[in-house]
């Protein structure tokens, strides 16, 4: 288990909310953590517009910069999120978050190449799909 509960959960989206997540914690386990607790508590911030601002933001009180080789991705973002929120819609409502998280990284998308199912290395790491949402060129997505 990645996170003993729900409160480390809401910990790493607070921390990339507020902007207070060191950045070794924003790891591909982090990434996750933080979509579920958007997706069940902040769907306002799970917006392609907002969840760009919200990211970009922490990157850069971080000092990640956002360029057109680095930071943040617009097509890897909204596919994590798509398939975050598609994996929480399968748990119950009152599911702890710390458990839907658990099964979440033991599914396809615990591999952080879970991508390379749908999108070619070219396309997903060309400058269009780090800027904007770029359809998968190998096999639509599943949800």
């Amino acid at each position: 288990m990645y996170y003993r509960d729900e409160a480390a959960i809401e910990r790493i989206a607070s921390g990339v909310i507020d902007r207070t997540l060191p950045r070794s914690e924003w790891t591909h386990a982090g990434h996750f953590a933080a979509a579920l607790w958007l997706c069940r508590h902040r769907r306002d911030l799970t917006e392609a517009s907002a969840i760009r601002r919200l990211i970009c933001r922490y990157n850069e009180a971080t000092g990640t910069a956002n360029t057109d080789t680095g930071g943040y991705h617009h097509t890897i973002t909204l596919a994590s999120m798509r398939g975050a929120a598609d994996h929480l819609a399968s748990h119950p409502e009152n599911a702890p978050l710390h458990v839907v998280h658990s099964t979440l990284m033991a599914s396809r998308f615990g591999d952080p190449n879970w991508l390379f199912a749908y999108w070619s290395r070219e396309c997903l790491f060309s400058v269009p799909a780090r800027q904007d949402w770029i359809e998968p060129d190998i096999a639509p997505l599943p949800f």
